[in-house]
């Protein structure tokens, strides 16, 4: 670097600056330059269209307009905008993505949105003390990596949506003073981090879930003002600080680790009086520690090596007290031996004697009545099996518990005694009414058996299921009475109502409701004209009262109940197209591997992935297969069709990764609705069907979430009360 003097010598004697100054001083001008176009290239990464990831400021316009666009949140708009390079209240931001929206105490109303999900950078939601809900669930697609969602104070209902179990980062969630009603489900196991959970002021019933031990890092549990019962055992072994159970019914004893907990409540609840039970393994008390030693006899005073009277005559008591239990046990163990012996004997003889079901000829039949009404003579002309057949061995009378636990099982099953909600019909009846299972009358055929119409004297008009003797795995009369006591005591409004059954000379039938509009897979896919009496509102219609029947199944029932065999072909539809789901009932009865065997519909499109793989149906399952069936109301396409080029023949794997896309889902859409259909409605629809169809089961949702989701759908297509009316459709 040149020095002041040198510079000034240089410049007397008219010598040019060094050229290596020059190119520094150019370099210096660059890199500005470059500085500059960086900054701004930083400041706004979109470009032209803003600093805001497209998807968060999109999830933030449908938000606006779901909360009824309020003048409350300024910078907001129901399109476009920059929350990221804007000032949009509530809204923090790190780089280009959202990842916080605080909106609490502004008085907000509507709904929140159905793309939650797309927000993956949200960490904090804070929508506390507004009026949000309307009286509608929780949305069914929250943000997956939120830390802390506070809606306490709003007004949503249902229950508690399944992806809150996907949320593994929540630490804080409270839904406070809200409307939430019905049991918790089982789906808390993976919330490991979650230090404050809050569900107090609510409608929320039943036990705790056993999912609760899984919060490891819980230290603020607030379950107070709700209808909780059972105890609260789950929560033992969890390290609360805070906890309040108040104003529930919770029963049993206040586990003692809880008591410990500085800042608990447990008033208001229906706690036992009784002392607690000690935990588990009982310990007893050690022996002696109240014996009198004036009440051993003389003997018992004298020591023995060093050790005290008591001590001897304790040592010997136990003794002697051991001898006799066993001498008791093998005394009883004993007389059961024998017992079974002679009841084995008396089994055997029966067996030899006379066999099983074994009619009574015509002859002995006369002969035992007439041993019953004269005198002891007549005995002589019976035969000697026919009065062992009508007694059981006197052995019976007597049986222990005991002895059923360590005898083998007896050889005749165990008839179902549960009562029967149906009719019984004869195979006469039947056969009359179905002008003997005529051709003429079959009306469908399925995995169980065939469907035929039959028209009672009376006029009525019923539906008779003929069993295959193939769908009862052993073939046995008792299997199809369990059956139909299972199926009796099912009722729901989107269910075919079983009306009675015949089970006689080895034949096995159920009647249940006709519906004259036949099945949804036969207006579908047979019949162009009855397709076009299919409005969107009847689409709707069907797809939520189906939902509902398999809410029905999955979580009303106890124990739940897998339809295995759910398609458009079991939705059959009344006059005025609400649809009731058949084949239900069956699942339980047919193990997997035979169900498959027996299906005949296993390249038609329906089988969901984990079944293709493993073999197993269960809850995840039926979800699965009713998102083929919203595809097909969607699309009015079969599931599978072989007539199509190769790349269209599977209807999920066609449409899936269409469903997000607005113009290809309009091409997807049946045309036999010519364009009438609202087209949010259909992208919310779209929605649904791409959550059920998950090739992931676990990511599935429950069917009540369904539910909630067609409910608000129809709620906000303003669809609820044009389905009380008569649509424009003949049939």
């Amino acid at each position: 670097m040149l020095t002041t003097i040198e510079r000034r010598e240089r410049e007397r004697a008219g010598l040019p600056e060094p050229v290596g100054r020059m190119a520094r001083e150019g370099a210096r001008k660059m890199l500005a330059i470059w500085a500059l176009l960086a900054c701004i290239l930083v400041g706004d990464p979109g470009g032209v269209g803003g600093a805001t990831d497209q998807n968060d400021a999109s999830t933030l316009n449908v938000m606006f307009t779901s909360l009824n666009s309020p003048s409350q949140l300024t910078g907001w708009v129901p399109s476009g905008g920059d929350p990221c390079g804007e000032p949009w209240k509530g809204v923090t931001c790190t780089g280009s993505a959202v990842t916080s929206i605080k909106l609490p105490n502004l008085g907000l109303s509507g709904t929140l949105g159905y793309n939650l999900q797309t927000m993956t950078s949200l960490t904090e939601l804070d929508l506390s003390n507004n009026n949000i809900g309307s009286g509608g669930a929780l949305p069914y697609n929250l943000p997956p990596n939120l830390q802390i969602l506070n809606l306490n104070g709003n007004q949503f209902s249902g229950n508690l949506p399944y992806s809150v179990s996907l949320m593994v980062t929540l630490k804080n969630l409270n839904l406070a003073h809200n409307q939430l009603q019905g049991n918790l489900t089982d789906m808390f196991g993976t919330l490991t981090n979650l230090t404050t959970l809050d569900l107090s002021f609510n409608q929320l019933m039943g036990d705790l879930p056993q999912s609760f031990s899984n919060l490891s890092s819980l230290t603020t549990l607030n379950l107070e003002n709700n209808q909780f019962t059972g105890q609260i055992d789950v929560l033992s072994n969890l390290p609360l600080q805070d906890l309040n159970v108040a104003n529930n019914k919770f029963t049993g004893w206040v586990p003692d680790q809880l008591k410990k907990i500085n800042n608990l409540r447990t008033d208001g609840n229906s706690w036992s009086s009784t002392p607690a039970p000690p935990p588990p393994p009982y310990r007893p008390p050690p022996p002696g520690r109240k014996s009198n030693p004036g009440q051993h006899s003389g003997g018992s005073n004298k020591s023995s090596g060093g050790g005290g009277g008591n001590n001897s005559s304790i040592g010997v008591g136990v003794i002697a007290g051991v001898v006799v239990a066993v001498l008791v046990i093998a005394g009883i163990l004993a007389f059961f031996l024998v017992r079974r012996k002679s009841r084995k004997s008396a089994k055997e003889e029966i067996i030899i004697k006379d066999p099983p079901f074994a009619p009574l000829p015509s002859n002995d039949a006369k002969e035992m009545k007439t041993i019953q009404t004269s005198s002891a003579r007549h005995a002589a002309t019976l035969p000697p099996p026919a009065p062992i057949s009508l007694k059981p061995p006197p052995i019976e009378k007597h049986k222990s518990f005991d002895e059923d636990d360590f005898s083998n099982k007896p050889i005749v099953k165990k008839v179902n005694t549960t009562p029967i909600n149906a009719s019984v019909y004869s195979v006469a009846d039947l056969q009359i009414a179905t002008d003997s299972f005529s051709m003429d009358n079959l009306v469908g055929e399925g995995s169980f058996g065939r469907v035929y119409r039959a028209q009672f004297s009376d006029g009525k008009v019923m539906a008779v299921k003929k069993i295959n003797s193939s769908a009862l795995p052993n073939q046995s009369p008792d299997d199809f009475i369990e059956l139909v006591s299972n199926i009796s005591h099912l009722h729901h409004p989107n269910l075919s109502e079983l009306v009675g059954y015949c089970s006689e000379h080895g034949q096995h039938l159920l009647v249940y409701e006709f519906y004259k509009n036949g099945s949804l897979h036969d207006l579908l896919h047979l019949s162009d004209e009855c397709s076009k009496s299919l409005s969107w509102n009847i689409r709707v219609k069907i797809a939520l009262g189906t939902a509902r029947a398999l809410e029905y199944l999955h979580e009303v029932c106890s124990p739940s109940l897998v339809h295995k065999n759910f398609k458009s072909s079991n939705i059959l539809l009344d006059l005025e197209f609400n649809p009731h789901l058949s084949d239900y009932g069956f699942g339980n009865l047919v193990p997997d591997a035979e169900f498959q065997a027996s299906e005949q519909n296993m390249a038609s499109g329906y089988k969901p992935p984990e079944v293709a793989m493993s073999g197993q149906y269960t809850l995840k399952s039926d979800v699965y297969n009713f998102g083929v069936v919203m595809l097909e109301l969607l699309t009015g396409r079969k599931p599978f069709d072989s007539s199509r080029p190769r790349s269209e023949q599977s209807l999920v794997r066609w449409a899936t990764p269409q469903l997000h896309d607005i113009d290809a889902l309009d091409r997807m859409v049946d045309p036999g609705l010519k364009g009438l259909y609202p087209a949010k409605s259909l992208s919310r629809f779209a929605d649904v069907i791409a959550l059920c169809v998950q090739p992931e089961p676990e990511f599935r949702p429950p069917m009540s979430e369904v539910v909630q989701a067609l409910v608000r759908l129809v709620q906000r297509a303003n669809m609820s009360k044009r389905m009380d009316e008569p649509d424009d459709y003949s049939v």
